[in-house]
């Protein structure tokens, strides 16, 4: 199986957890699904990463396919040609394969794993339930059951993160190693969304329809479900067993038509929204994500946005904390495209900075709960 490098952190010789002894010099050779908004700054995002090596590119719109990697994100050549088949995936023996695709591709995924070529994904996967319950495998099996066995039968891993769900549950869970008697752990992510440019991600998700339009609240859920995976993956770590996972939400209508230049929304369509996400025990909110999203501030009702990630545990002591994200010193925030980079920069680096680990990881599913500290590590620019 392709699935043969191992762990290499340090400029020195060490031992990996599956007790193989390595050099750090090699880069890992990485494939990379799709072009979009997060997969366009992830290319030049690997380019730069000291670990990695972009091997290839997977490309589903047949006028991408041929042309090299750096012209389709509108950087300088990398020498990488887009492909649009399973096979020249294979054919190329990577370590991993990055999906960034807004929607996954689970057929890929199953051909990839079983071929020992391990998955890092950022599309609707955290732990996999979401996937079970919500979506329907062609086989008719779990999606988790199907992958599982994918992995198993190559020796490769399948892992899912992001920034939001993904590396805001790690603060969560990490903000608390210092709190004794935990009532509640809540994160909150509290954002202006109107500058990640993906119309197929709010139409799915209602943005600019009717606010009382009953379809609403079902698509809300279906496309956001992921969230109770991040709900369930912190009950996992606190060693927390939940009743359930319990949903509920706040729609903020259009005062005005709203034009984005990319987006329209009409007055009295969705242009905001507030939804929780509840893991209860006997009645009792225990761990929560909130979602607190605007596409514009003239909603009614509007929510006052912080544009950061909150973490607040009760216990003893309380905690409360910020994870906010700021450009770096003259990065030129006038156009709204370089905005939105920095959104899509802290989505996808949690995905980059793990595959270290993902690769010296054991075959299988895994969560971030499974991977070690320096898989949420970044990497020094030295």
């Amino acid at each position: 199986p392709v699935r043969c490098r191992q762990n290499r952190l340090t400029p020195d010789i060490f031992t990996t957890q599956k007790g193989s002894t390595h050099m750090s010099s090699d880069k890992i050779r990485v494939f990379q699904v799709a072009t979009g908004n997060l997969g366009t700054e992830m290319i030049g995002r690997i380019q730069n990463h000291p670990d990695l090596e972009l091997v290839g590119l997977h490309c589903y719109t047949a006028d991408k396919i041929g042309r090299d990697a750096g012209e389709i994100v509108g950087i300088d050549p990398v020498g990488v040609t887009a492909t649009g088949t399973v096979e020249e995936i294979l054919a190329a023996q990577p370590d991993v394969l990055t999906f960034h695709g807004v929607f996954p591709d689970e057929n890929l995924y199953e051909k990839v794993l079983e071929a020992g070529i391990n998955v890092v994904t950022t599309a609707d996967w955290i732990t996999g339930f979401h996937r079970d319950n919500n979506w329907q495998h062609p086989s008719g099996r779990k999606v988790s059951e199907v992958l599982e066995s994918a992995c198993q039968r190559g020796k490769s891993t399948f892992y899912g993160t992001g920034m939001n769900p993904g590396l805001n549950q790690i603060l969560g869970i990490v903000h608390t190693a210092d709190v004794a008697d935990i009532q509640n752990v809540t994160v909150t992510e509290s954002v202006d969304v109107s500058c990640h440019h993906s119309v197929d991600t709010w139409k799915a998700v209602g943005y600019g329809r009717p606010v009382d339009d009953p379809t609403i609240p079902d698509s809300l859920y279906k496309y956001t479900a992921v969230f109770a995976d991040s709900v369930y993956l912190m009950a996992d770590a606190f060693g927390l067993e939940l009743d359930e996972v319990k949903f509920s939400y706040e729609l903020g209508a259009c005062t005005k038509d709203v034009d984005l230049g990319w987006y329209f929304m009409p007055k009295g369509s969705l242009g905001a929204n507030y939804i929780k996400y509840q893991g209860m025990v006997d009645g009792v909110p225990r761990i929560e994500n909130h979602l607190e999203w605007q596409m514009t501030p003239h909603t009614d009702p509007s929510w006052d946005i912080k544009a950061c990630y909150i973490t607040q545990v009760t216990g003893d002591p309380s905690i409360y904390s910020k994870h906010m994200i700021f450009p770096k010193p003259g990065f030129d925030l006038s156009k709204p495209e370089n905005f939105a980079s920095i959104g899509m920069t802290v989505t996808g680096l949690p995905a980059l900075n793990s595959i270290r680990s993902v690769v010296d990881a054991r075959p299988g599913i895994i969560t971030s709960a499974d991977l070690p500290l320096r898989a949420f590590a970044g990497r020094f620019s030295i």
